[in-house]
């Protein structure tokens, strides 16, 4: 069937959609499988007007609405400003397999306030640090959490809201007072096997759908996504799990 050339017209002259008064999406750290699916899942929505992700190197980013912004050095302070009002960082070391991944700029815990100050400098209001979904990924300096990073300093920075997700970790079993309960629970775990979906890792996919709920939903003020929390988003119904969490 021929095509009215009218309407091909019509079609090619058609402005794009609006994305006036939605907010502008810096990433840093979209490496790993947790900043895959965080870039997948933010950058896909049309949550952002556009995505930026920042890069040691020049790249092409296959999602529309996603390009690279370079970054001369490790030292945010020296910088030039990006424009933003949404910032995530996240510490998922590189898959080197993947050449994008290694041309991407990764945070490290000790640069993550200086970080923090530069992305506020560029306007960004809302701040995200998730932390690596899986424990055994943890750099030392983030298994007590931001044990090198005051945290207090970030929240000071006049962020309007700051949102950290930690490690998944699954809740500690309850204790038993007495024999008879002991081995109850004993004979029940050994059919674990039949349901083994609540004793697998939580995926990175579950983290970056918490992720995208929480800053859909979050009002102003710091939220902290304790470990057991993101394990309950990973086996739970995340959007009911995130409710909760933030009211």
């Amino acid at each position: 069937m021929t095509q009215d050339p009218l309407q091909a017209l019509r079609a090619a002259t058609r402005n794009p959609p609006a994305t006036a008064g939605k907010p502008r999406l810096l990433i840093a750290g979209a490496t790993g499988a947790l900043g895959n699916e965080v870039l997948r899942r933010l950058a896909g929505s049309s949550a952002f007007a556009h995505t930026q992700v920042l890069a040691r190197e020049p790249i092409t980013a296959g999602l529309r609405g996603v390009q690279a912004t370079l970054v001369p050095s490790d030292l945010p302070a020296e910088w030039p400003p990006a424009a933003a009002d949404t910032g995530v960082v996240l510490f998922d070391p590189p898959r080197m397999y993947y050449q994008r991944e290694r041309a991407l700029w990764t945070p490290t815990p000790q640069g993550v306030l200086p970080l923090a100050r530069w992305m506020r400098a560029g306007g960004v209001r809302t701040l995200a640090i998730v932390l690596p979904h899986a424990p055994g990924k943890l750099p030392d300096a983030l298994k007590r959490g931001l044990a090198t990073v005051d945290e207090q300093a970030i929240a000071a920075l006049g962020f309007e809201r700051l949102l950290v997700l930690r490690s998944a970790q699954k809740p500690r079993g309850q204790r038993h007072g007495n024999v008879g309960s002991v081995l109850a629970h004993w004979m029940l775990s050994i059919f674990r096997y039949m349901i083994p979906s609540s004793e697998q890792p939580v995926r990175a996919v579950k983290v970056a759908e918490l992720l995208a709920v929480a800053l859909q939903i979050a009002p102003p003020g710091i939220h902290v996504a304790g470990p057991e929390l993101v394990w309950q988003a990973g086996h739970q119904d995340v959007r009911a799990v995130a409710r909760g969490w933030l009211g």
